[in-house]
């Protein structure tokens, strides 16, 4: 079965692969298709923006699709960046920027107040063109210096809940199995198992 993951982000579609490479299912990206499908985040919740980008590449390639939009949100900063989490910044900083500059936002926040979140939803849409949302979420706290060289985004500042390693310190074996993307993604691989027998 091929699945379409509306993105043209490498580093999220080689992290969909990994977190679903038992099942039997073939995921391409918009980049494999050589697709033409263009849209913009836009939307005010995760859940907009990834039934946006679903319901646009759906309607160009007609094949079971997902998409999903996440955010990191940081309590100290009100919920921030959280939807914006890809706006947040100019888009042409890097990684390693868009994370000092979260840090330095926070540097006179102690330990115990540097609670947080990342959240993700993924929209599927099925070739009958039912559509269902899935949520996954992982809370941690925000470390105080930029950990580790595994993963993109803000995984070198997120610690999770019951470990000492940031995401980018834990290597995939571990950030793929308890991310929010993992989280989200285990309950569309039930339903769709389901669906299918």
């Amino acid at each position: 079965m091929r699945i379409l993951f509306a993105t043209r982000n490498v580093d999220k579609i080689n992290e969909v692969r990994w977190i679903l490479q038992k099942t039997s299912w073939e995921i391409v990206s918009l980049v494999d298709l050589n697709s033409d499908v263009d849209f913009q985040e836009t939307g005010v919740s995760y859940a907009e923006n990834a039934q946006t980008k679903a319901r646009v590449a759906f309607a160009r390639h007609k094949m079971l699709t997902m998409a999903d939009d996440s955010g990191l949100e940081i309590d100290a900063l009100d919920g921030k960046p959280g939807v914006f989490s890809a706006r947040f910044f100019p888009a042409d900083i890097s990684y390693f920027e868009r994370n000092r500059r979260i840090l330095e936002m926070l540097i006179s926040v102690p330990s115990d107040k540097r609670t947080a979140r990342f959240r993700c939803l993924v929209c599927l849409i099925t070739p009958s063109g039912q559509e269902r949302i899935f949520e996954g979420v992982c809370a941690g706290r925000i470390a105080h210096t930029i950990r580790g060289s595994y993963g993109f985004g803000y995984d070198p500042i997120f610690i999770p809940e019951g470990y000492g390693l940031t995401f980018a310190e834990m290597g995939q074996m571990i950030k793929n199995r308890i991310s929010h993307r993992a989280r989200a993604l285990s309950q569309v691989v039930e339903f769709l198992k389901g669906r299918l027998g």
